[in-house]
């Protein structure tokens, strides 16, 4: 007998059962919802087999299964927020039992009706900087070419243009991550709120450029396009500076008031399933 535990994809005021009979998770299985007062959780029953907290341990280490298994969990997480607000969940969190779920909608019931409020008629926009370029050591910038002379010798020479050239990256560097923060500074007066993430690695960007702002903004719906006109206007003012306009996006990293939701898959973390 396989034993099953019950995966987490949102939490919602409400959402319709028909809304739900054509979606599919994570382990191919039927999405329902479990109701708690004026909760509701998205959920699926899932084999422990596949989705057990040792078996997640494996699986969370192979990034081909942690991009499969995502893509399937915020799909879920996108169809349902089409209905109305939610707060998602994070990839891998698993309760043993309904009642498990239900206890937790009612111990937090306070924490998710806040959080349904603050994100009403609002969504998450996404921006991410890479360094355009980075000085080389055949660039003016990188500093000027030092003559060998009898007192210093060619390895003198060579030991302070290398100086001159690790002074200069240093300084480019310093001045994209002082324009990423003014870019940051003037998109969060353009929205109701903004959340800085750490930079990804690029083996999940597929993007060996450095990564210098890894941001998110919270809009109001109707402020979609103005916004991406401001993000627009910045690429052009700073050339050295590659911006990424993502979105609409649910609002993963606004909806929620702890480490246990709230989280995109573009900042997905690695760990086991949540016990109840």
């Amino acid at each position: 007998m396989d034993l099953h535990g019950v995966w987490i994809y949102a939490i919602t005021g409400h959402v319709s059962a028909a809304g739900l009979d054509q979606l599919r998770g994570v382990g191919g299985g039927p999405v329902r919802a479990i109701a708690a007062g004026d909760l509701m959780a998205v959920v699926e029953d899932v084999g422990l087999a596949e989705f057990g907290e040792q078996a997640l341990r494996r699986h969370l280490e192979d990034l081909d299964w942690l991009a499969v298994t995502a893509r399937a969990h915020h799909r879920v997480i996108d169809a349902v927020a089409q209905q109305g607000p939610l707060v998602p969940i994070r990839l891998a969190t698993m309760y043993s039992d309904d009642g498990g779920v239900a206890a937790m909608l009612a111990e937090r019931d306070t924490d998710f009706r806040a959080a349904l409020d603050r994100i009403r008629g609002r969504t998450e926009w996404g921006v991410k900087a890479h360094a355009a370029g980075r000085p080389e050591p055949g660039d003016a910038t990188a500093g000027a070419e030092a003559p060998a002379s009898p007192e210093t010798g060619a390895g003198a020479a060579y030991l302070q243009r290398r100086r001159g050239q690790l002074t200069a990256q240093k300084d480019a560097r310093r001045q994209m991550l002082a324009n990423a923060e003014t870019i940051h500074a003037e998109l969060s007066e353009h929205a109701v709120g903004a959340r800085l993430h750490p930079p990804q690695a690029p083996q999940l960007t597929e993007n060996k450029a450095l990564m210098i702002l890894n941001a998110a903004y919270l809009l109001d719906d109707e402020r979609g396009e103005d916004f991406a006109s401001v993000v627009a206007a910045l690429a052009e003012r700073y050339p050295g500076v590659k911006l990424e306009l993502t979105g609409p996006w649910p609002p993963y990293s606004f909806a929620g008031n702890g480490e246990r939701e709230g989280v995109s898959e573009r900042t997905l973390r690695r760990g086991a399933s949540d016990a109840a």
